[in-house]
């Protein structure tokens, strides 16, 4: 007997090696195996598949994945006072891949933990930053790393009132969770030049912030 397959997981879950299994959207996939590796916290997976090239010809693949649910996140912004809301905390595997102290500007976000995305990035900004979110703008959705990890981020924006905002307190963030979370209100133009000077390396932060600039609330 194993864990997410036969019995449960520590999250309640079986049957984590038949993900998968039954997609039928590409005449040139056929799915083969799919081992469980790890089913920890999120899954990790080992998927046997055959691959129809261009030329005709099949090949056996095999692939691992990470699948740890879609998530959602949220650029909160002030037009008036041309501002941003993000939030700063410390991000392990960045600190192990060479960044210097592991803390990263972000925007708001968060796993979807079976909600909707308007509703979990709802629950993500109050949890992150103390701010009520009302009318959102939903901007796109986005497979952030497709070679291995099954993440889609849902990606929206919304403004704020800054007398709602508990700007510099905290610790913001679920402390059962170890999160120790800081809002960090910036002027816009200061967001982008950290983008230049590599003090914002968080891709979706990066993205949201480009968005704003081009075709967003701060587009010319």
């Amino acid at each position: 007997m194993t864990a997410g397959i036969d019995t449960p997981d520590r999250r309640g879950r079986t049957g984590l090696d038949r993900h998968g299994r039954d997609l039928t959207g590409n005449p040139g996939v056929r799915i083969r195996e799919v081992e469980l590796l790890s089913s920890d916290w999120y899954v990790l997976r080992k998927t046997t598949f055959d691959f129809r090239h261009d030329d005709g010809h099949w090949s056996r693949e095999q692939r691992e994945t990470y699948d740890r649910g879609d998530g959602a996140t949220i650029l909160l912004h002030n037009t008036d006072r041309r501002t941003v809301l993000l939030t700063r905390q410390f991000r392990l595997p960045a600190y192990v891949n060479g960044h210097p102290d592991g803390m990263l500007l972000e925007t708001a976000a968060g796993l979807l933990d079976g909600d909707g995305p308007e509703e979990a990035i709802r629950r993500e900004a109050a949890e992150e930053t103390g701010h009520t979110v009302g009318a959102v703008e939903h901007v796109f959705d986005v497979y952030m790393s497709p070679g291995s990890v099954t993440e889609r981020l849902h990606f929206f924006a919304a403004p704020y009132d800054t007398a709602d905002v508990p700007v510099g307190g905290g610790p913001g963030g679920i402390a059962e969770e170890g999160e120790d979370i800081t809002t960090v209100e910036l002027p816009f133009t200061e967001a982008l030049d950290r983008i230049r000077n590599g003090t914002i390396a968080d891709a979706k932060t990066i993205m949201l912030l480009q968005w704003a600039a081009l075709d967003g609330p701060f587009a010319r």
